[in-house]
């Protein structure tokens, strides 16, 4: 996949990782994903859409063209769409908001139970997931966490790093994120003697 972050920058947010959980019995996973899909069918749908529209164009300009003529056109017009749409940039804006936040929330929900964060001592993992493609975050919490964190708690994190994806700044972003998890983090599970690392720290790419 294509790589959003340096090497340098992969190893400042394992390294935040490690700062923050050294206070905490809590676990951070992080996970950046390059799309929540592939999302096949929406350029075939307005492809297809576009050569259906042909025939209508041809009438309203009054054009004297034969059927042949207007089916050619039309297979044309699909194919150069299929190729247009298929670009990611303007693929995605031909996506609805809902289809793209329904798709980035299952495979954040997916990533969740993949990396083993159910999988805990106190159940007191977190995920801290993004997708690029569909400039989404999601902060998800283990049970341990959720029966005692009030809540709306990420809602101000997510809000805070779907801007700094929207700039480019996912560095930035991850490293603010982990911090500010980690302070709710050491306030409701501070780390005691027998702290361990239970999950990876390394920034997770699918």
């Amino acid at each position: 996949m294509m790589a959003f972050l340096t090497e340098n920058e992969k190893q400042n947010i394992s390294n935040a990782i490690q700062r923050v959980e050294e206070k905490t019995s809590g676990e951070l996973v992080t996970v950046i994903a390059r799309a929540s899909d592939e999302y096949l069918y929406i350029p075939l749908l307005w492809a297809a859409l576009l050569a259906l529209v042909v025939p209508a164009i041809v009438i309203l300009l009054q054009l004297q063209l034969e059927a042949t003529m207007i089916y050619s056109i039309q297979v044309i017009c699909f194919m150069v769409a299929m190729v247009l749409f298929r670009i990611p940039p303007i693929a995605m804006r031909l996506i609805p908001k809902s289809v793209k936040y329904r798709r980035a929330h299952r495979l954040a929900q997916e990533q969740f139970y993949l990396q083993g964060l159910h999988l805990t001592k106190e159940r007191t993992g977190v995920l801290i997931f993004v997708s690029v493609a569909e400039q989404y975050v999601e902060i998800i919490a283990d049970k341990g966490i959720n029966d005692v964190v009030p809540p709306g708690t990420w809602d101000r994190i997510v809000e805070s790093f779907v801007t700094d994806v929207k700039s480019n700044n996912i560095c930035v972003g991850f490293i603010s994120a982990v911090e500010v998890c980690g302070k709710v983090l050491e306030e409701c599970f501070p780390a005691d003697s027998s702290n361990i690392n239970e999950l990876t720290n390394h920034l997770i790419e699918i």
